[in-house]
């Protein structure tokens, strides 16, 4: 539960660095050190939070209270539940819900793991149905379905639905609904204040921001279905080390710093990209003329530190990323360090071959834009 004994403030920054926290004892840090332990002192009959390593642990407890009071502020109902990575987080949520002869709706241009998760609900016996993100499309296919998988912005696409329309529909239909939070974070957008059931999010992307944690997630506010997934991590030992979740938690303490910088530049980079005349397909839904801007506006707080366009050709987007000096080739987002990628690499997304995924990081918006326009001007070459 997202109970932690400190009082947080109303703004986001302070939300970030004090969400979490335990009581303040003297002598202690404000942050304990991760807790290594794969058993406890346990004499007698069986109680208390903590018997064994694979259950629970004091430092995932600490993180889980820290992203609940980012997702559902003040919400006493709401739990959340950490796992080793963000498909972790994506198939404990899938697999704890469903059963054969369940229908599940997912996006038909989402995360590129979804396919593989498709796949393995096909096998399992699940009927599963897809359609676009944009537009509510995923409203089309919706009767009888037990659960409804949203990702909004889209990966890599940007395309955005409306949360609250979809989610309104599902459960009139009796479907739960999943939210993929990943590329909004919590402080772009709250899925359970807009009616999802879950939020579930990779914490290896901006949430933690470094490029140096695998982490996922789940926050959601029905008991019966969370204990579910909390069944289902313990079956599957889906769990994290301490460690990461340590690092993790010590790296939401500046998540609306660097959520601020990089999307304030990831804004700067895509009006800069919209000047270019071999520039194509230019996503970035802060971009007020962006068709996912109306959607995004009406349920996102901030726009995300990704902007997506398209180059003539792969061997110019090839040059492009070659000439690029402030950003690394590299397939993750979010992170204080920009990366960028011809997505088409990978042969998963529905994407032209000069497509590419541009993450923005924390380096200076001057400098960051000069360079993107520098490989531009050199790849034309």
């Amino acid at each position: 539960m997202s109970d932690s004994g400190t009082s947080v403030g109303e703004g986001d920054g302070t939300r970030a660095v004090r969400a979490g926290l335990p009581e303040a004892v003297k002598n202690e840090p404000t942050l304990p050190g991760p807790v290594f332990a794969a058993h406890y002192h346990l004499p007698g009959d069986v109680s208390g939070p903590y018997t064994y390593g694979r259950d629970d642990n004091p430092t995932w407890t600490l993180l889980e209270r820290a992203i609940g009071e980012l997702e559902a502020p003040a919400r006493e109902d709401v739990e959340t539940l950490v796992l080793a990575s963000g498909v972790a987080a994506a198939s404990a949520v899938l697999f704890s819900q469903v059963r054969v002869g369940d229908a599940v709706v997912l996006p038909n241009d989402g995360y590129q793991v979804l396919p593989l998760l498709r796949a393995q609900l096909e096998a399992y016996g699940v009927e599963v149905r897809t359609a676009p993100t944009a537009n509510d499309a995923q409203l089309d296919v919706l009767d009888d379905a037990k659960l409804l998988w949203i990702e909004t912005p889209s990966n890599p696409g940007l395309d955005t639905c409306d949360i609250r329309r979809l989610a309104e529909a599902a459960h009139a239909r009796g479907a739960l609904v999943a939210v993929d939070n990943t590329l909004a974070t919590p402080l772009g957008q709250r899925p359970l204040e807009l009616g999802a059931d879950f939020s579930v999010a990779s914490g290896t992307k901006q949430l933690t921001g470094h490029g140096d944690v695998l982490l996922g997630y789940v926050a959601g506010r029905d008991g019966e279905a969370m204990a579910a997934v909390r069944r289902w991590r313990k079956i599957v030992g889906a769990i994290p080390g301490p460690m990461e979740a340590w690092l993790a938690h010590r790296s939401i303490a500046t998540l609306q710093l660097r959520v601020d910088r990089q999307c304030a530049t990831a804004l700067t980079v895509a009006e800069a990209l919209r000047e270019r005349p071999e520039v194509t397909g230019l996503r970035y839904p802060g971009l007020p003329d962006d068709p996912a801007h109306k959607v995004a506006a009406q349920q996102m707080r901030r726009y995300g530190c990704v902007v997506s366009f398209t180059l003539p050709t792969r061997a110019r987007a090839e040059r492009f990323l070659d000439a690029l000096r402030l950003v690394d080739d590299a397939t993750s987002f979010g992170g204080v360090r920009s990366t960028a990628e011809r997505r088409g690499r990978w042969g998963g997304d529905a994407v032209p071959e000069g497509f590419i995924r541009l993450s923005v990081g924390a380096e200076d918006a001057e400098d960051l834009v000069a360079d993107v326009l520098r490989a531009l001007d050199e790849s034309a070459e």
